[in-house]
C-alpha cells in the first residue's frame, strides 16, 4: 500500500523561507517520479516541481528560481525548499508520486498525500 505523508507546513512571513517534506512508503522508490503540487484558496491544483529516481528535476515556470525539489533515496523522502515566499504562495501543498513518464506530466500523478498547509502572512 502506497503512503505519502507530508510535514513541515506552517506560517511564514512574506519574504521568508520554508522547507516541507514527504515520507513515502510502499513504493518501488527508484523507478518512481515524485512531485509537489499546491492548491490555493479558490484555485485549481497546480504542479510545481518533479524529480525522478535519478535526480532529474523539473519546475513549473511560475515558481522556477524560488523553489528547489530534492529527494533522499536512502530515507525515502522528497523535500521542497521554498524561498522569497509571497502571500500568493498560501496553499495546501501536496506530495504526489507515479511510475514512469516525464516528471512534468502533472496529470499523470496518481498517488497523493493528505497535504500540508502553508500560510504566508505578515
Amino acid at each position: 500500500h502506497v503512503q505519502l505523508v507530508e510535514s513541515g507546513g506552517g506560517s511564514v512571513q512574506p519574504g521568508g523561507s520554508l522547507r516541507i517534506s514527504c515520507a513515502a512508503s510502499g513504493y518501488y522508490w527508484t523507478s518512481s517520479r515524485m512531485g509537489w503540487f499546491r492548491q490555493g484558496p479558490g484555485k485549481e491544483r497546480e504542479g510545481l516541481a518533479g524529480v525522478s529516481g535519478g535526480g532529474i528535476t523539473i519546475y513549473d515556470n511560475s515558481v522556477r528560481g524560488r523553489i528547489s525539489i530534492s529527494r533522499d533515496v536512502g530515507k525515502n523522502t522528497v523535500s521542497l525548499e521554498m524561498n522569497s515566499l509571497k502571500s500568493d504562495d498560501t496553499a495546501i501543498y501536496y506530495c504526489a508520486a507515479k511510475y514512469g513518464g516525464n516528471c512534468g506530466d502533472w496529470a499523470q500523478y496518481n498517488n497523493w498525500g493528505q497535504g500540508t498547509q502553508v500560510t504566508v502572512s505578515s
